[in-house]
């Protein structure tokens, strides 16, 4: 899937320029849901994509896992647009059969002294529209039997979903709509002046777009690129910080259908077990400052991974833990720096017509994603 768009515009060298009325930068998730959002209303929209395929970057790295809306503060973006997205979510995928199912999930507190902090998400969750049931030890004990809690908080809407099958969906629609997508297609510059945009394309077929709307969806090239882009003042741009997250695979069978989560730990929400929609577990992601794109995963990193772990699950085969995979989050603070909302940068931010940056665009992003994008569409 390296092209998909009309080959009289993209193919061939005859034809170096062309005007487009909206392009999409970054064909994850969050990107193909706002290009969706925006076919459907009527424009024209191109997407284009600097890896091989949809998904590639942070969406295709992440648990999958459709969140609730629990942790974030009231009013914020992260949390209107997760409690919005994760309704909208759960309809599009049963209107379109996309695999995805309600495991509920659990938060757990492993010592007395954390009562409080389950009593304060309870009450959080609550104001932004989420019912939570705080469950005393015995019962959290029976429902999960071999776990060392004194308690816990139980969410039903909490579920898991096919993250590819979830853009291919949104890629059909797209396209079903009029609009376009091109891969291995790299922003290699970016200039808006007189009310229009200027796009330098890179990779196979070399070209330049002008666009009376373009969104930076670009993840964690988001900020990279509203870096180098003419037009758009410094000092509209945040500083990016990059937390990678590994995870551990655990082999063969277990007792757990429902999502197992400890208390949030700062930069993420601690190191919890999570399902794919085959029944296999996994644990993470963990939460590592590092300074540059970097996806290896440290197989010693599991003695850590194995503490962490115990303290709520105590018969953990250790042995079975295998590496998986690594994700990084586009964080917009660093260590220490607590709650950051998403930046959803219009014209009254940045004063540009006709563009939008999202920037920081994290958990919950995917289970957002369908509110993000009429967030963003509202705006153009």
């Amino acid at each position: 899937m390296e092209k998909r768009a009309k080959p009289d515009m993209l193919e061939g060298s005859r034809l170096e320029s062309f005007q487009m009325d909206a392009v999409v930068i970054g064909a994850g998730v969050v990107g193909l849901a706002i290009a969706r959002e925006m076919a459907l209303r009527g424009r024209d929209v191109l997407v284009v994509e600097q890896g091989a395929s949809i998904g590639e970057g942070i969406s295709s790295r992440n648990s999958e896992v459709i969140h609730a809306g629990i942790y974030y503060p009231p009013q914020s973006l992260k949390a209107q647009l997760c409690v919005q997205g994760r309704r909208m979510l759960y309809n599009y995928c049963q209107r379109r059969q996309i695999d995805h199912r309600k495991t509920g999930k659990w938060i757990v507190a492993t010592h007395p002294d954390q009562r409080a902090e389950l009593q304060r998400l309870q009450h959080q969750a609550g104001r932004n529209g989420v019912d939570l049931a705080l469950m005393e030890a015995e019962a959290t004990r029976a429902a999960l039997p071999g776990l060392k809690v004194v308690g816990a908080l139980y969410s039903p809407e909490t579920g898991i979903v096919d993250s590819h099958g979830l853009m291919l969906a949104l890629l059909a629609d797209l396209e079903a709509a009029g609009g376009q997508l091109v891969t291995r297609a790299s922003v290699e510059a970016a200039c808006s002046r007189a009310g229009e945009h200027h796009l330098t394309i890179g990779g196979a077929a070399p070209c330049r777009v002008t666009a009376r709307t373009v969104v930076n969806a670009a993840g964690l090239g988001a900020i990279p690129l509203a870096r180098q882009w003419q037009g758009l003042q410094p000092s509209a741009v945040p500083q990016q910080w990059l937390a990678r997250g590994v995870y551990f695979a655990y082999s063969g069978r277990h007792s757990f259908n429902s999502l197992v989560y400890p208390l949030p730990e700062p930069g993420g929400l601690g190191v919890h077990l999570t399902l794919d929609l085959a029944g296999q577990a996994r644990f993470g992601p963990d939460v590592e400052w590092i300074t540059r794109q970097d996806y290896t995963v440290d197989p010693q990193r599991v003695s850590v991974f194995a503490r962490g772990i115990q303290q709520w699950w105590p018969a953990l085969d250790v042995n079975r833990l295998q590496p998986a995979y690594a994700g990084i989050r586009p964080k917009l603070a660093g260590p220490g720096s607590g709650f950051v909302d998403f930046r959803i940068d219009g014209p009254d931010v940045h004063g540009v017509p006709g563009l939008v940056n999202l920037f920081g665009i994290e958990s919950p992003g995917l289970t957002a994603s369908l509110a993000i994008a009429g967030y963003v569409a509202d705006r153009l």
